[in-house]
């Protein structure tokens, strides 16, 4: 499971590299966005607060004028390579607090097998203003958990990978926890490896997978 935002794509320039601050730029709100940024971010609680007043300034807005300045989405090194070298050995998917956008985008671009991220609201194609919290940035963990169990799979067989803080708590239940060019220290000090490019993905998946099964452990 890959996180999005700074791990898969990286938005450059952009608060955290992330889909919601990209959006909010096309849009031409990126200013009053970055300023409900730092007004919820202290605040975990209200972060689906956040979404819903977050959303509503892109109400009336035309997707496909935001989609033509956030897509492609800005892959970080290796990705392409790396999923297309684990794809169809692995069940691969986005577990996200981003924008569904995005996700839904590079699931279809890169052939994943699912994308799990926060909704932005469109009827007529245009933005409504309204947004549904799907994943919570501070509780991937309970999002993970819902995750594997959907599909069956037991998290000790499970890779997250992640680069900022607030996947911490998904990192920490996963079998494999991988930090992906980590924005802070701790992320890097939770997780089992860290690598700078997706291309040190394949192997490094492939050596836990044997090693896990010679163990029995998975």
């Amino acid at each position: 499971m890959f996180d999005l935002d700074g791990t898969l794509v990286r938005y450059h320039g952009i608060e955290f590299e992330s889909s919601w601050g990209a959006v909010a730029s096309a849009a031409g709100v990126g200013a009053k966005s970055k300023a409900l940024l730092a007004d919820y971010l202290p605040r975990p609680e209200a972060y689906a607060e956040w979404v819903t007043r977050d959303a509503s300034l892109l109400a009336g807005i035309r997707v496909a004028d935001v989609a033509a300045r956030v897509l492609p989405a800005p892959y970080a090194e290796g990705v392409v390579e790396a999923i297309s070298a684990l794809r169809g050995r692995y069940c691969l998917g986005i577990l996200s607090s981003g924008v569904d956008l995005v996700a839904d985008w590079v699931r279809r671009d890169l052939g994943l097998d699912f994308a799990l991220a926060n909704r932005i609201h469109v009827r007529n194609g245009r933005f409504t203003g309204t947004a549904e919290t799907v994943v919570d940035l501070w509780a991937k963990d309970r999002a993970l958990r819902a995750l594997a169990a959907e599909r069956g799979a037991n998290l000790a067989e499970v890779c997250f990978v992640g680069d900022h803080v607030n996947d911490i708590p998904a990192m920490r239940i996963a079998g494999l926890a991988v930090a992906a060019n980590p924005k802070e220290r701790q992320v890097a000090e939770a997780a089992t490896f860290v690598i700078e490019s997706f291309l040190e993905l394949p192997p490094l998946l492939d050596s836990w997978c044997e090693s896990a099964a010679h163990s029995g452990s998975v």
